[in-house]
């Protein structure tokens, strides 16, 4: 059995529905909610209806993500506190595929619990492009969720 389990956090319903599952199917496990700025992703999962992004690398920009991941991890408290657990959160800027793959490899991870996509549901695809390369080369297993 798994004892820690990382979970990448972005605001989507996937995203979301994988920290559920990893905290009912392991409730034993450290659990680390990660999540990644995408510094090329003009409109994250958890942004909302606005398609203002000010300029990268300004006050406001760290101002805009700092908004933005505070929003992604108070949802994350409230999933683990329908569970009654705490999760550990973590948080890097720049390419999430490869970021969540250095954190499984250099962090004592035992398995990884993705969501499919990051996409609203109407445009369902299978995989998403971050959830396909940590599932190809991740040096742990990984549990992909729909």
């Amino acid at each position: 059995m798994p004892s820690r389990i990382l979970v990448p956090v972005d605001g989507s319903t996937l995203s979301l529905r994988a920290l559920r599952h990893a905290l009912r199917e392991f409730p034993d496990a450290d659990v680390t909610a990660y999540h990644v700025v995408d510094l090329f992703d003009p409109d994250p999962p958890g942004a909302g209806e606005s398609s203002y992004e000010p300029m990268l690398g300004t006050e406001e920009w760290y101002r805009y993500v700092g908004e933005l991941r505070d929003r992604i991890f108070d949802d994350v408290a409230a999933v683990a506190a329908d569970y009654d657990r705490s999760v550990e959160t973590d948080s890097d800027v720049g390419d999430p595929a490869r970021l969540v793959l250095e954190y499984a490899t250099d962090e004592p991870v035992d398995h990884v619990v993705i969501g499919a996509h990051g996409r609203p549901e109407p445009q369902r695809p299978i995989y998403g492009s971050v959830a396909e390369t940590v599932t190809r080369r991740s040096p742990v297993r990984v549990t992909v969720v729909r």
